[in-house]
């Protein structure tokens, strides 16, 4: 396969496109910096190339609060999908008032090995069931709050040398890994809760930590199939939606993953058939940034994210820098619509539909309905 293209913040110019008129497709999941909606969040979330709000720990106190800031949210805009980290483990963005602390994946990846013996509960029905628990009990208490998606299952291999991946990860087996997956994420479709794998095609081989450096696994496109790529391909018939890793392949492009059409298109979408939503990892990280050797900005960064093959761009943590109404995440919607406007950027129409289609189908149960439901409760005990 070939690395060099085009460089990829200077895409070819289509025909140009009204952006009032684009309420099919809203690419951008921002986020905000407080616990309720200021003035200029409801002013940003009601843009129409918004589509969804990423929470973060500093967006909650208690579970009042944060179910009052979800409905405000809806109330808003129904259409904006709600998500958040809530990964288990050291992952969690909300972890007190209730909310149960969920181990990190790799504590069922190790009850999965295990040999059962007394007073231990161990082997693989037993970790499948203790996963769906987990799947079910992050579903429910998020749903209950408001929540719409879970950006987990983390399907990356536990190869033991990556820090930022860790025990985020179930374990090295990729059959471990897409069963206790598959296992998690029918969990949270109980509840209705939409999920994300991540991050394709795997960053648990790699030292360098993509949040602060661009890091590059060297391996062969047929290496990273048959291991770290290889949940993607068996949970096809589950999987919601897939995040990228911000993590350079050489051996196949010289883009990170993320802005790479090579992986999202030729790989993802035709060679592993995957259907639903693509999103970014947050664009803002260094691995988003520094891409062939040049420093990009954050439109820079979106417009490659969104042209390479994703549905929905990630940009995290914008809404703290400069001032209000003044801000980089200002910046990047008013380049973003100016870009449709002169066709750098004209999404297919399937894109608003992958966005939708992971907004809540059913109601949820209240908080203290939640609590006394007996699947709540059977699952609840099944929690390791």
């Amino acid at each position: 396969m070939p690395l060099e293209r085009p460089v990829i913040w200077i895409p070819q110019r289509r025909e140009a496109v009204d952006v009032k008129t684009m309420t099919q497709h809203s690419p951008l999941m921002i986020d905000i910096a407080g616990t309720q909606l200021t003035a200029v969040d409801k002013k940003r979330l009601r843009h129409p190339l918004v589509g969804g709000l990423i929470l973060f720990g500093r967006n909650w106190e208690n579970r009042a609060q944060l179910t009052a800031l979800c409905a405000s949210i809806k109330r808003l805009r129904p259409d904006l999908l709600i998500a958040v980290d809530h990964e288990g483990g050291r992952v969690q963005r909300f972890r007190s008032d209730g909310f149960v602390h969920l181990p990190p994946m790799r504590v069922l990846g190790a009850m999965f090995v295990a040999q059962p013996r007394a007073g231990r509960t161990a082997g693989a029905l037993a970790a499948t069931r203790a996963a769906m628990a987990c799947g079910y009990v992050m579903g429910a208490q998020l749903r209950a709050c408001g929540v719409d998606m879970s950006f987990a299952p983390v399907l990356d291999l536990d190869y033991g040398a990556s820090g930022v991946i860790g025990n985020r990860a179930f374990a090295q087996d990729a059959r471990v890994v897409s069963l206790l997956a598959q296992s998690l994420v029918q969990g949270m479709a109980q509840t209705g809760l939409a999920h994300c794998g991540k991050h394709f095609p795997g960053h648990g081989f790699v030292r360098a930590d993509s949040h602060v450096a661009v890091p590059v696994d060297k391996r062969s496109l047929r290496t990273i199939l048959a291991n770290d790529a290889a949940p993607y391909a068996s949970l096809d018939l589950v999987l919601q939606a897939v995040m990228p890793a911000h993590v350079v392949y050489p051996q196949v492009d010289s883009l990170p993953a993320g802005f790479s059409s090579i992986w999202l298109q030729k790989v993802l979408r035709q060679r592993l058939g995957f259907r639903g939503a693509v999103f970014s990892d947050d664009l803002s990280m260094a691995g988003a940034r520094q891409v062939q050797g040049r420093e990009i900005n954050p439109t820079q960064a979106v417009l490659a994210a969104l042209n390479a093959g994703c549905d929905m761009a990630l940009l995290c943590n914008q809404s703290l820098l400069g001032k209000p109404g003044n801000s980089p995440l200002d910046t990047v919607l008013a380049e973003l619509s100016h870009a449709i406007q002169t066709g750098l950027y004209l999404p297919a129409p399937e894109c608003g539909a992958r966005r939708a289609a992971l907004l809540p189908q059913t109601a949820a149960l209240a908080w203290e309905a939640m609590l006394d439901s007996a699947p709540y409760q059977r699952a609840l005990a099944a929690v390791p």
